[in-house]
């Protein structure tokens, strides 16, 4: 099996959005801005969908798999170098969105698509999971559901709808770009308008 020629992600590719959000006055109200943050989230999940469907086209093993999303799941949740405390509250929450998304991928690798349940009722028990503060088995929920998206699954984001604002809906809210992402994994660059 050999590796494709292109790299997936990089560190340059991330500290180049973050140049792009300290240089802007950030407001999550302003369309632009929310836009751009969404835009910085999907971005990721467009590489962490190539590096699964170079995966499932058996391109790259599981090991070499393992490997590529940890690299990335090492950059994008590092802590960033931003001044503006608004700003960088809003790169935590996306980076809070991509922890699902890096979680799912790495266990979809490593033990295929979660069997039992529906995509709806795992979120569901990731919510009340998190309401009691477990939040190990609220992640291990998203997450399952997850690789079930991964699998092809759908997701009605009405389901978020039915639950308390929090980090399971930050997590559905990754999971959804990823998703997205597996469907059209167009590449956005961070001087994009």
């Amino acid at each position: 099996m050999s590796a494709p020629d292109a790299e997936f992600y990089s560190e340059e590719r991330w500290e180049n959005w973050l140049d792009r959000l300290r240089e802007e006055d950030i407001d999550p109200e302003d369309e632009e801005s929310a836009r751009l943050l969404l835009n910085l989230q999907d971005d990721v999940a467009i590489a962490v969908a190539k590096i699964l469907t170079a995966y499932t086209d058996e391109e790259i093993d599981g090991e070499q798999t393992l490997s590529e999303l940890a690299e990335i799941r090492d950059v994008v949740l590092s802590d960033p170098e931003i001044e503006n405390e608004d700003t960088l509250m809003l790169v935590d929450g996306v980076q809070t969105s991509l922890v699902a998304v890096f979680y799912s991928a790495e266990r979809f690798v490593a033990e295929g698509p979660v069997e039992d349940g529906t995509v709806e009722e795992h979120i569901r028990h990731a919510a009340a999971a998190e309401g009691e503060e477990d939040l190990d088995a609220a992640l291990g929920h998203a997450s399952a559901a997850g690789t079930q998206l991964i699998d092809g699954d759908s997701l009605d984001i009405g389901v978020t709808e039915e639950i308390e604002y929090g980090l399971v809906t930050e997590w559905v809210n990754g999971l959804d770009s990823l998703r997205e992402a597996l469907a059209d994994p167009e590449v956005i660059e961070p001087d994009e308008e």
